[in-house]
């Protein structure tokens, strides 16, 4: 396939991602839109209005932001690719694609390009929410848009790779539930990971999701616990170790020649 089918290709995958996020919106988008007002009700207004500033000059309303859409994109990242391509799988259209002259480094990107899109729509949104709570300036843009951009690619593709291997839909559901949601609450969300003592702060500087809220927060508000040149190691660590593992997986077709 030359140059101008594998766009083709890539760009029909991308759009047809594209369409389902927008044709489910209600499934896709709105539930975080739901799910983080009530955070920046409860934690945000409520609790953080006794909490008061969780760093000089910081009040802990706007310090949960960041993490509030962290925490959106990297659970839309994840759920958008994981339960397409395990739907394409289950649908048996799957087959289609790989029987086809296109590469696997296509597919994979059209899927990926399809989770980032909407990991890039719900950090708009809830960052929408949030100013009617609160008002933040983005200091620094680039990096903003950087760690969003990476933490979609590298959630992406665990979802892709999570798809992978799924054999039913709860095998989809297990990894968010038992691995996403704990490293996620213990990623520096709600918290500044320098208020841990010994040993878990030690252990927190082991959860990737970490540098990618820090980093993330950097960007928004100025502030970092963690050096930006470490978050941005890991994330593009991820990154690539992901990428090579799913063309991997997929040229061996793991997953798809049961």
């Amino acid at each position: 396939m030359n140059a101008a089918g594998q766009w083709i290709a890539f760009a029909t995958v991308a759009r047809r991602e594209v369409a389902r996020i927008l044709r489910i919106w209600t499934q896709t988008l709105l539930p975080s839109a739901i799910t983080m007002t009530l955070y920046f009700v409860i934690f945000g207004t409520l609790i953080g209005s006794r909490i008061g500033e969780i760093v000089p000059g910081v009040g802990y309303i706007d310090y949960i932001v960041p993490g509030l859409i962290m925490m959106a994109v990297v659970t839309n990242s994840y759920g958008n690719i994981s339960s397409s391509f395990f739907s394409a799988k289950f649908g048996h259209y799957v087959e289609e694609m790989l029987a086809s002259p296109m590469p696997g480094w296509v597919l994979l990107s059209g899927y990926v390009a399809g989770a980032v899109l909407r990991g890039f729509m719900v950090a708009i949104i809830v960052l929408g929410i949030s100013l009617l709570f609160t008002r933040i300036q983005m200091h620094h843009p680039w990096v903003t848009l950087s760690t969003i951009l990476l933490t979609s690619i590298v959630f992406a593709l665990a979802g892709f790779i999570n798809a992978l291997y799924a054999k039913k839909f709860d095998d989809v559901a297990l990894v968010p539930t038992f691995m996403l949601t704990p490293l996620t609450y213990l990623g520096g969300v709600f918290y500044s990971v320098d208020m841990l003592g010994s040993p878990w702060r030690q252990i927190s500087h082991a959860n990737p999701i970490l540098y990618m809220v820090d980093a993330f927060r950097y960007g928004l508000l100025d502030i970092s616990d963690i050096g930006l040149g470490y978050a941005y190691a890991v994330m593009l660590g991820f990154a690539i170790t992901l990428t090579l593992v799913a063309l991997h997986l997929l040229r061996r077709g793991v997953g798809l020649r049961s």
